[in-house]
C-alpha cells in the first residue's frame, strides 16, 4: 500500500504514534531497590530485586537503558503466540486478529532497546512483519470493494499504526469516486485548503521530545 512508505498520505508521525505507546504497561525485573515512583501519570513501585512490577513502557526502557531492570516481553510476543496468530491470520481472509493497539510500535522499542530480553528476537521480529505484511494485504483486499455506493468503510481490529495508513487512504479514495460519479458531494477543494492552512496558522506542530 502506497501510505507504508509515503509520510505525507498519514495523519501522524511514526514518531508520534511511537510517543503514544511508550504509555502502554510491561513488566520489568528489577536489579536494584528504589522507593516508589510518584509521577504526574501515577504512582510505581517500590522496586526490589528480582520481583517482577508493572510500569510504562518508557519507564522501563528508561529503567533499562540504565542497567536497572530487565524487561519482560509481552505474552503476544512469544514465538508460539505470534505463530498461532500468523496462521490464524493467513486462514481468516474476512477478518482481523486482536492484537495490542500498539503492537508495531511496542515491538520495535523492545527490539531498540531491550533485545537481549526478547527471547528468539530475530524470529520474533520475522514473525512480526510477516504479520503485518499478511494484514495489509487483507486491508487492500477489502478495499477493492469501493464503488459509489460506499459512504463509510469500516475494518475492526486494526492497530494505532494500520489506522493511521489506512485512514487517509481511504478518504482519499472515497473523495476520488464521489469525484467521478457525483462531482457535486465532492467538497470544494480551494476552500478546504484555505480552511487546513488558517487553522494551521494557530501554531507549528513542536516536535516531540524524548523521555
Amino acid at each position: 500500500m502506497a501510505g507504508q512508505s509515503d509520510p505525507h498520505l498519514t495523519l501522524f508521525s511514526a514518531e508520534e504514534i511511537e510517543f503514544v505507546a511508550e504509555d502502554e504497561m510491561v513488566e520489568i525485573v528489577p536489579n536494584m531497590r528504589m522507593d516508589s515512583l510518584n509521577l504526574i501519570c501515577g504512582d510505581y513501585g517500590p522496586f526490589y530485586p528480582q520481583i517482577a512490577t508493572e510500569v510504562p513502557l518508557w519507564l522501563a526502557i528508561a529503567l533499562k537503558k540504565r542497567g536497572k531492570c530487565a524487561i519482560r516481553p509481552p505474552e503476544w510476543m512469544s514465538v508460539e503466540k505470534l505463530t498461532q496468530t500468523l496462521e490464524a491470520e493467513r486462514e481468516s481472509q474476512g477478518s482481523f486478529q486482536i492484537l495490542p493497539f500498539h503492537y508495531v510500535e511496542m515491538s520495535k522499542l523492545l527490539f531498540d532497546h531491550a533485545r537481549d530480553d526478547v527471547p528468539d528476537m530475530y524470529l520474533v521480529r520475522s514473525l512480526i512483519e510477516d504479520i503485518r505484511d499478511v494484514r495489509f494485504h487483507k486491508v487492500e483486499t477489502s478495499l477493492e470493494s469501493i464503488d459509489t455506493r460506499t459512504s463509510a468503510v469500516k475494518i475492526k481490529d486494526l492497530s494505532a499504526m494500520e489506522v493511521n495508513i489506512v485512514r487517509p487512504f481511504v478518504g482519499r479514495a472515497l473523495q476520488a469516486i464521489y469525484k467521478h460519479g457525483n462531482p457535486e458531494l465532492v467538497p470544494d477543494q480551494e476552500r478546504m485548503t484555505n480552511v487546513q492552512s488558517q487553522g494551521h496558522d494557530h501554531g507549528q506542530r513542536r516536535p516531540l521530545r524524548r523521555r
